[in-house]
């Protein structure tokens, strides 16, 4: 494993040489230190295989992410050219499995960035998301959606 972070910290190293545009010796030489110094502060996550898989599931959801922002576009676009727009908005009170801020907020961003949906509030004791949906006729399937999408993901790529 000490071999596997000396070629990330030279990679590093290398990466900072070609981002300030200086392959210096002294240049590389920082690049190296600022490289051990993040490693280190990420040692944890480095030490085992868990980070690789880590790394995965934030792929995917961000890869959930923009396929759910292609989805919830073309929804919103069918809903603007209908001739009659006969819509359901409501605010739906999502209750939250996540406990970190962090959690909390990436979720209450996510759903913001969705169009058709607006993060509206967090409760005081931080266990429910308000969101305000453009046309909600089943506000437990939206729920669901929400649970089981967003912040299913997020509790599997960041704990």
């Amino acid at each position: 494993m000490k071999n596997m972070v000396l070629l990330m910290n030279l990679l590093l190293a290398v990466a900072w040489g070609a981002v300030t545009g200086s392959f210096t010796p002294l240049n590389l030489i920082f690049g190296f230190i600022l490289a051990s110094i993040a490693l280190y502060l990420i040692r944890e996550q480095i030490a085992s295989r868990e980070y690789f898989q880590k790394a995965g599931k934030v792929a995917i959801l961000a890869g959930s992410f923009f396929l759910e922002l292609v989805i919830s576009s073309w929804r919103v676009l069918m809903i603007v050219i209908r001739p009659k727009i006969n819509l359901r908005p409501g605010i739906i009170a999502v209750p939250l499995t996540v406990t970190e801020d962090y959690e909390i907020t990436m979720l209450a961003n996510m759903v913001t960035l969705t169009p058709g949906t607006l993060s509206v509030d967090v409760s005081e004791d931080r266990k429910v998301l308000f969101v305000h949906c453009l046309d909600v006729p089943d506000p437990d399937e939206q729920i669901d959606s929400i649970k089981n999408g967003f912040e299913r993901q997020i509790m599997e790529a960041f704990r």
